[in-house]
C-alpha cells in the first residue's frame, strides 16, 4: 500500500501520499502536487453547454465562466505554476464558439505565466486540439511525470504501483451513492485512490457521474459541497 491520508484542518482539502509524494485533494475537484507545483484536473468539458444548445437543447449559459473562475481560485490558493488537464478539456467541435474562445483568452491573459498541458482524451480527439493562441502543450497518454503516469483513461488497478509510474486519470466521472438512516440517498462525485492509480472527479460541473461501489479500492473520497470526506468501506 503506497498511500496515506491525513485530514487537513480546512474541510475543503485532504492531504494524501501517492507513490511517496505528498499531494492535496481539493473539494473543487482537483489534485495538487506541491513538489511539482502542478494542479491536476480532469474532464473539464469546456463548451459542453454550447454544444447542447447547438443541438437544440436549451441549457443555461454560464458554465464556462463558472469553471474558469474555479480554476483561477485553485491556482491562486495553491500557487500552482503548471496546470495539467487529464483529458477532455474541450467537449465537442460544435462547442468551440467565438464566445468560448474569447472567454478562455481573457482567462489566459490573467494566467500568462502558467504552463498548461493537456493529456489528450477521447472528447479532445473529436473536438480537436485547443487553438494555438490558448498556449496549451498537448501530449498523448500515457505521459510520464515521475513518479506519476498521466492518463485520461484509467489503467487497470494492480496490487502495487505500475513500473512506469502511479497513474493519475479521469474519464469515468467517478461518483458514489451515499445513503442515510432514513432511507434518503445522494449521488456525489468522488476521488478514487487505488493501489496503482488515482481517478479524479470530473472538473466540469455540467457532467454526469459513474456510480460504482469501488470494491477493492484503497480509499474513496467523496465531495459534498465544499467538503471532502472518506467513504466508509
Amino acid at each position: 500500500m503506497n498511500k496515506t491520508l491525513r485530514q487537513d484542518p480546512a474541510p475543503a482539502s485532504l492531504r494524501a501520499t501517492l507513490a511517496g509524494e505528498p499531494v492535496e485533494l481539493h473539494a473543487e475537484r482537483a489534485l495538487y502536487w506541491p513538489r511539482g507545483k502542478t494542479l491536476f484536473v480532469a474532464d473539464v468539458h469546456l463548451g459542453k453547454s454550447a454544444a447542447f444548445r447547438a443541438g437544440g437543447v436549451p441549457v443555461p449559459r454560464g458554465a464556462t465562466a463558472a469553471d474558469l473562475a474555479r480554476l483561477a481560485r485553485l491556482i491562486a490558493a495553491t500557487g500552482a505554476e503548471r496546470l495539467t488537464v487529464l483529458g477532455d478539456f474541450l467537449h465537442a467541435a460544435t462547442g468551440r464558439t467565438v464566445a468560448l474562445d474569447d472567454a478562455f483568452l481573457a482567462w489566459r491573459r490573467g494566467h500568462c505565466e502558467l504552463a498548461l498541458t493537456l493529456v489528450r482524451g477521447n472528447h479532445d480527439a473529436h473536438a480537436g486540439d485547443p487553438p494555438v493562441a490558448w498556449g496549451v502543450d498537448v501530449v498523448t497518454e500515457p505521459h510520464a511525470a515521475a513518479p506519476f503516469l498521466l492518463c485520461h483513461e484509467p489503467p487497470d488497478d494492480g496490487d502495487g504501483p505500475d513500473l512506469l509510474g502511479y497513474a493519475l486519470a479521469g474519464h469515468v466521472h467517478p461518483g458514489v451513492r451515499i445513503s442515510g438512516i432514513g432511507g434518503q440517498s445522494e449521488r456525489l462525485p468522488c476521488f478514487v485512490l487505488g493501489n496503482s492509480r488515482a481517478i479524479l472527479p470530473a472538473f466540469g460541473r455540467f457532467t454526469g457521474l459513474s456510480l460504482h461501489d469501488w470494491e477493492g479500492e484503497h480509499a474513496v473520497i467523496a465531495i459534498a459541497g465544499g467538503r471532502l470526506f472518506s467513504v466508509p468501506r
